[in-house]
């Protein structure tokens, strides 16, 4: 990166942020703990920029670096390392015009003499204060190329003439509208789609659906009482299992077996009266789905588990000894009562982290 240094003749002595910015520094200082204001440096360097008329002078670094309480040395390493800070006086409409291949090969080129016709030298400020340029890298519109940026306006697929013309307008006072300078609208082809016209791709007519996918096809009686061998079941269906299991090994829809314990029995209640799990330690959004797939709903089924229950749900869930490290069962106890936990009263007040995702 070439060498930087800022225009200490033409910043002046003071500077002063604009009494409507002051809402906009105290939102970005606003982001960060009181011990880390630092991190808004480069933000307030940006507001900063904006109210000195487009440039960065050594009064407006150092009234950042005060607001922020940093060693002045610090944001000159900010602002000089950024090429999107600028450290001597632009015009009014500073021309950021991009030299990177996809608008090289589409006619940067071309456009540079055009700036430097009208305008001069790179940043070169013209006597009515109104125009200087620089060539930047990429701006991110290379589908667009070649462009140029004017102050925070974007101007798209450009000619040496309609650029031309676009300064002439600047240097009149004339306000451009920014965007692509063609027939298109913003990045679609010129002169309009040429593919995915048909309307009813997008009126929502093509979205009624007559069945469902991938079901098994009906077979004809006569094939059934010829004694055709019925279809195999397809293999992506889900297994169906009774609502309530006692077994030492049950496979359920998953595919998991379960060998160890005894599953706890189900229930079938109104989802109305489901117990929000999450208030027992250790039982987060994914456990809870877990245990709800189950048939398990209460606080008072999990309080009437057994120790064989507890070995089966372990197992199936894939944590060993966890639940009677975690003591599930007298939490759910108390729950079951209408008592409360020292948990239970922390994801109330919505201060547990678990009550939004699963601890580990």
């Amino acid at each position: 990166m070439a060498l930087r240094r800022f225009d200490l003749e033409a910043g002046g002595d003071t500077f002063a942020f604009k009494p409507e910015t002051e809402e906009k520094i105290a939102f970005w200082r606003g982001k960060y703990p009181a011990e880390k204001q630092r991190s808004a440096v480069i933000p307030m360097l940006w507001l900063a920029q904006k109210d000195n008329n487009g440039w960065l002078s050594e009064p407006a670094m150092r009234e950042v670096a005060d607001r922020l309480e940093m060693p002045y040395i610090r944001v000159y390493e900010v602002a000089t390392f950024y090429t999107m800070f600028r450290l001597q006086p632009v015009g009014k409409y500073h021309v950021q015009l991009c030299g990177t291949t996809p608008c090289q090969l589409r006619g940067a080129e071309k456009l540079k003499e055009v700036c430097q016709k009208e305008i001069g030298d790179i940043m070169y400020v013209t006597d009515d204060g109104r125009l200087s340029w620089e060539e930047v890298e990429c701006l991110g519109a290379c589908v667009n190329a070649p462009m140029v940026q004017i102050n925070d306006d974007y101007y798209e697929d450009l000619t040496p003439e309609t650029l031309s013309q676009i300064l002439g307008k600047l240097k009149n006072g004339v306000e451009v509208a920014p965007g692509p300078q063609i027939d298109r609208v913003n990045s679609a082809p010129e002169g309009g789609a040429t593919t995915l016209t048909d309307p009813s791709l997008f009126d929502g007519s093509r979205n009624s659906v007559a069945t469902l996918p991938n079901l098994p096809s009906a077979e004809p009686a006569e094939a059934e009482a010829a004694g055709k061998p019925e279809a195999a079941a397809p293999t992506n269906t889900k297994r169906e299992e009774p609502v309530a299991s006692n077994t030492k090994t049950t496979l359920i829809d998953t595919g998991k077996k379960v060998e160890t314990g005894e599953r706890p029995a189900a229930v079938t209640i109104d989802p109305a009266s489901y117990d929000d799990l999450k208030r027992i330690k250790g039982i987060g959004p994914k456990n809870e789905d877990a245990l709800n797939e189950l048939g398990i709903y209460t606080f008072k089924q999990i309080a009437e588990w057994t120790p064989e229950n507890v070995d089966w749900v372990e197992d199936f869930m894939s944590f060993p000894g966890r639940i009677e490290r975690e003591d599930w069962i007298a939490q759910a106890k108390t729950l079951a009562e209408g008592g409360e936990t020292e948990f239970s009263k922390r994801v109330d007040a919505g201060d547990v982290p678990s009550s939004q995702e699963d601890e580990d």
